[in-house]
């Protein structure tokens, strides 16, 4: 979600929680939205289950679809799409579908899909004109969208044929082997959502409901009722399209009464900084935090989606909130046109409850289908994915932010290993990244200060747990994202106006994906960025067990081993992996690594062998220690920000 320049912190989300009167479950010892007690055993179990749905790891390749095949490099600031240019479902071709697979892709994220507000003139296709008032930046926000039975018209070759083009895209990338994931918004729409393209007998959301009452349960939003709703003042000199005329940039947009705005903002005139282009969706959740809809019972944390779906078929009609029903005929929507998956924005400010009844019907229609979404507050992690049946999690609030701090110096390595531990009974379901469309760029003076510092982070994150790893695109060739394209700042690349991708066009090469024209630092790391990602499919220890060697290293004060190191294994029968990174950028370093006596046991090691380097193929020798019982030793020397991924010879 990004719907303001600046990145939620966990602080600012509890705040819209509170607001939005959708504070749900919480974790470990405490209960439910639903009464009951979170069993820690029943999602380890869960996470086995999950962890063998795949043969293998995900990889998951994030895509701003409207950015990927843009090969426009004028990169005027506020540029139209006749300046910068933009990127087409037609540029997914054969040849960038293989590309993408070929860094071990197995789903491809599409993301910015649904119909947006986009300051673009389709009327002649029957579209409406954008109010410039309600839209941010001049391509605008994907995560406003105005009608969730269509897509993007920017990304057709012709807009009125654009759904066809998507549906084909979504074929393209099924013969190429991978899986198509679109993001649903859930929480907010537009607020100038209209649906020109719903089936029939589907009407728009608010079409039904009563706006003389602040709150109704089948009302799909919340109103100010007696107010009228005004554009919030500009703030930090902002001013819609940078100031450029338009008709509609007046500074009033017609909404009688006001609705609560996406995050939760009850004003009639939200403030510069709210998501004040999109209305909160009603849920069932009362103006005071309490509920309107059937609870779970006591226990459903350990029932599977097939007995969630069928406890929300018993439950009355009239106790669904007609919010509920919409949502799920939207995702069915898409499953029928071939969409394998969802990424939800802002989850944790929907109930749990909801997830239960939308995801166990998209499971029972879609029993394999990947639901992704994104919670940033720990202590609601167990509810979402057991109540709330999701598969993944974003692992942001501590993984992420430990690796970022690590790599900044702000950070000992002695931190992943506590992370992981906060998290082993959920590993499956956390999913690992170091970048996104909402977080800063690596290869930025405020993330890493090259895209090479984060080498060692990147193996850690990708090997650590059973969880799919996501890719955005241009992290694998050092994008920098320092362009001013107008909505929001650099070290991101905006995902509200027209813009070009330099790094990412570099290796696109006009259509050939070949690195014609990118430098060799830009191969140099695509190619490491192939080879790990590929080690997902190929080496089965990574659905295997985890244990940390980090706190024994620190507990025998290994000399050389330090807060820039960090080591841990991977193995299940078949393969035995032992994972050293530096996270160094400056300094080399030695030491000799000790295997703990269980570790030694449970690897059945009874003589010195021959362990393999997956990513350099160098060899490395394990040494039995009878005088430490049943130790063994593995002579270490890592360059700066080198990794080893030592794999032990049968």
């Amino acid at each position: 979600m990004n719907l303001t320049p600046l990145p939620l912190t966990l602080s600012r989300v509890s705040t819209l929680l509170i607001l939005s009167g959708c504070l749900t479950a919480c974790s470990g010892d405490k209960p439910s939205a639903t009464g009951s007690i979170i069993d820690t055993t029943s999602a380890q179990n869960q996470s086995a289950d999950i962890a063998a749905e795949l043969p293998h790891k995900a990889v998951v390749y994030q895509v701003f679809t409207r950015l990927y095949g843009n090969t426009n490099t004028t990169n005027k600031p506020w540029g139209t799409l006749d300046e910068n240019g933009v990127g087409k479902f037609s540029d997914f071709t054969d040849v960038a579908l293989q590309d993408i697979k070929s860094l071990g892709t197995t789903h491809v994220w599409y993301t910015g899909v649904p119909h947006h507000g986009v300051i673009n003139d389709y009327t002649a296709i029957g579209i409406a004109n954008d109010d410039p008032d309600v839209v941010k930046g001049r391509a605008g926000s994907p995560y406003a969208v105005k009608d969730y039975y269509n897509v993007n018209p920017d990304l057709a070759d012709d807009p009125a044929n654009r759904l066809a083009e998507f549906e084909s895209l979504i074929a393209r990338t099924h013969q190429q082997g991978m899986k198509v994931i679109i993001d649903i918004v859930p929480n907010h729409v537009a607020r100038n959502y209209q649906s020109l393209s719903s089936p029939a007998g589907v009407e728009d959301f608010g079409a039904k409901d009563d706006k003389t009452q602040t709150y109704s349960k089948n009302n799909n939003f919340y109103y100010v009722v007696g107010e009228n709703f005004q554009v919030p003042d500009p703030a930090n000199g902002y001013q819609p399209l940078n100031g450029e005329v338009n008709p509609l940039s007046d500074g009033l947009f017609k909404e009688s009464p006001a609705k609560w705005t996406g995050n939760g903002s009850r004003l009639a005139k939200p403030d510069a900084n709210d998501w004040y282009e999109t209305v909160k969706i009603n849920y069932g959740v009362k103006p005071d935090g309490s509920y309107d809809f059937p609870a779970l019972p006591s226990g459903f944390d350990t029932k599977s989606a097939a007995e969630h779906y069928q406890f929300w078929q018993s439950q009355p009609n009239k106790d669904i909130p007609d919010s509920w029903r919409q949502f799920e005929h939207i995702t069915q929507y898409w499953l029928a046109k071939g969409v394998d998956g969802f990424r939800y924005d802002m989850a944790e400010m929907v109930p749990v409850e909801f997830w239960s009844y939308l995801n166990s019907h998209i499971k029972r229609t879609k029993p394999d289908a990947f639901l992704l979404a994104e919670v940033y507050n720990p202590s609601l992690y167990r509810a979402y994915i057991q109540q709330g049946k999701m598969d993944y999690l974003y692992d942001k609030v501590d993984l992420y932010d430990t690796l970022k701090n690590i790599i900044q110096d702000k950070a000992s390595t002695a931190q992943i290993a506590i992370d992981q531990a906060k998290v082993a009974d959920i590993e499956a379901h956390m999913l690992h990244f170091l970048e996104n469309h909402d977080e800063q760029r690596i290869n930025t003076t405020d993330f890493a200060g090259s895209a090479e510092a984060a080498l060692p982070a990147m193996v850690v994150s990708t090997l650590i747990s059973r969880s799919p790893t996501l890719l955005y695109f241009g992290q694998d060739v050092g994008e920098q994202g320092t362009e001013h394209a107008g909505f929001g700042h650099p070290t991101r690349t905006s995902i509200f106006d027209y813009i070009g991708v330099p790094a990412h066009q570099r290796w696109m090469n006009n259509g050939k994906f070949d690195g014609g024209q990118s430098t060799a630092q830009e191969k140099a790391l695509r190619h490491y960025y192939q080879r790990l990602l590929n080690l997902s499919h190929t080496a089965t220890a990574l659905k295997g067990e985890y244990q940390e060697l980090d706190t024994y290293q620190r507990k025998l004060n290994v000399v050389g081993y330090d807060d820039k190191v960090f080591a841990f294994s991977r193995y299940n029968d078949q393969q035995k992996l032992i994972i050293v990174s530096n996270f160094s950028q400056d300094k080399a370093k030695q030491f000799s690594l000790e295997l703990p006596k269980n570790l030694v046991q449970k690897w059945n090691i009874h003589t010195h062998v021959k362990l393999t380097d997956l990513l350099s193929g160098s060899t490395y020798q394990l040494k039995l220690t009878p005088q430490k019982q049943g130790n063994a030793t593995i002579n270490i020397s890592l360059q700066p920000l080198e990794s080893v991924i030592l794999s032990v010879s049968p």
